[in-house]
C-alpha cells in the first residue's frame, strides 16, 4: 500500500489578535476592545487549510507546543478539524510560541510582538518521521528557528539534518520560507535545495534565493519570477516549484511543464485580513500536487484558496471546500 497524506511538521504557534481604540504613547493607556485567538505558523496553517479545502487524504501534525493555554488551543483545533496529532508534542516547561497582533481601530495599522517559545528550542532530534505514512511533509519558518537555522553536528544546518531524516523515512519534503533579509534567505534556503521535493515561495523569497531582482519597488516583475523559478529548478532536485505574488503566480515541473495564472480579483468588500494568505496558496498547491492534478489546475486552486482566506482576520477560517473556492474565484473573476 502506497503512502498517502501530508504531514505538517515544525512550527506551530498561536496568533492573539487584539483590537485597541488607538495606539498609545508610552506610559499612557488604550482600551482593548476585542481579543480573538487563532492558530498560526506553517504547521497549523497548512494542516487547517487542507482540512477546510476538504482534503480526501490524511492530514497530520508534528511539532512542539507548551503545556499551556495556547498549546491546548492548538490541540483543540486539531481535534475539531480532524487533524491527526499523535506526533504534536505538548512539553512541560516550554511555552507555546505566540504573537500578539495589535490593531489600532482609528488607523487600521497593526503592530506585532512575538514570543518564540518552543520555536527557539526545537531541534532536529525533536523530529521523528519513522512512524509516518504520509507522502509529503510540509516544513516551514526557516530563518526564525535558531536551533534549526544554525549548523548542526556535521550538517550545514539543523534544517538539512531534518530534511535528510524525512527523505530517509520515505517522505517528500516541501519547505515554506520567511521574507527576512536576502542574505538570510539565501543562507537558510540554498543548502536545502538538494533535499527538497517541492518549494512554494513568494516573489521576494524567490528573488533572494535566485539573486534575480523580482521586485521593482512594490511591483512584481512576473517574467523575473519565472526566470527565478527556472534558475532554482536548474540548481536543485525539485520536482515542482511555485512562486506567488499579488497579481498572479508561476509554477514549473521537472518534466518542463510551465503554468502561469493571474490571481483572483477579490472584491474589496470581501477583504478583512491577509494574514496566512501565502500559507493558503501553498495548501491549494500541495492539495493539487498530492492528487496528481495538472499543474495549471493546482495553481488556480492555490490562488482561489488564498483569495477565500482574505475574508477573515484568522489565517485559514474562511477557506472553503475546494469546489467552492474555485466556483467563487470564477464568479469574482481573475485579474
Amino acid at each position: 500500500m502506497g503512502r498517502s497524506g501530508i504531514l505538517c511538521a515544525g512550527a506551530w504557534c498561536v496568533d492573539r489578535n487584539l483590537q485597541v481604540g488607538h495606539w498609545p504613547q508610552e506610559e499612557t493607556v488604550s482600551t482593548i476592545q476585542a481579543v480573538t485567538d487563532f492558530g498560526g505558523c506553517p504547521g497549523h496553517n497548512m494542516s487547517s487549510a487542507l482540512k477546510r479545502l476538504g482534503a480526501p487524504f490524511p492530514v497530520s501534525a508534528q511539532g512542539l507546543v507548551g503545556e499551556d493555554e495556547f498549546g491546548h488551543l492548538l490541540f483543540r483545533i486539531c481535534d475539531e478539524l480532524g487533524i491527526e496529532r499523535a506526533a504534536l508534542e505538548m512539553r512541560s516547561g516550554v511555552a507555546t510560541s505566540f504573537t500578539y497582533a495589535i490593531t489600532a481601530k482609528d488607523t487600521g495599522k497593526r503592530t506585532f510582538f512575538h514570543q518564540p517559545g518552543a520555536l527557539a528550542v526545537q531541534q532536529p532530534q525533536d523530529f521523528d518521521f519513522t512512524r509516518s505514512t504520509a507522502r509529503i511533509v510540509h516544513l516551514g519558518l526557516c530563518g526564525l528557528m535558531p536551533k534549526l537555522d544554525g549548523p548542526w553536528q556535521d550538517e550545514v544546518s539543523g534544517w538539512v539534518a531534518v530534511l535528510k531524516k524525512a527523505r530517509a523515512a520515505g517522505l517528500k519534503p516541501n519547505m515554506e520560507m520567511v521574507s527576512v533579509e536576502p542574505e538570510r534567505v539565501r543562507a537558510a534556503g540554498l543548502p536545502m535545495l538538494g533535499h527538497l521535493d517541492t518549494l512554494i515561495i513568494n516573489d521576494y523569497e524567490a528573488g533572494a534565493l535566485a539573486e534575480i531582482p523580482t521586485l521593482n519597488g512594490t511591483m512584481t516583475d512576473a517574467a523575473a519570477c519565472r526566470a527565478a523559478a527556472e534558475k532554482l529548478m536548474a540548481i536543485s532536485s525539485l520536482s515542482m516549484i511555485a512562486i506567488h505574488f499579488p497579481a498572479g503566480g508561476v509554477a514549473l515541473a521537472r518534466d518542463g511543464t510551465v503554468a502561469e495564472h493571474p490571481s483572483v480579483n477579490v472584491p474589496r468588500s470581501e477583504i478583512i485580513g491577509s494574514n496566512g494568505a501565502g500559507d493558503c496558496f501553498a495548501a491549494g498547491m500541495l492539495f493539487g500536487h498530492h492528487e496528481g492534478w495538472p499543474l495549471l489546475q493546482s495553481l488556480k486552486l492555490a490562488h482561489a484558496s488564498a483569495a477565500m482566506s482574505l475574508r477573515s482576520p484568522s489565517t485559514t477560517a474562511a477557506v472553503a471546500p475546494w469546489q467552492e473556492c474555485l466556483e467563487t474565484a470564477g464568479r469574482w473573476g481573475w485579474r
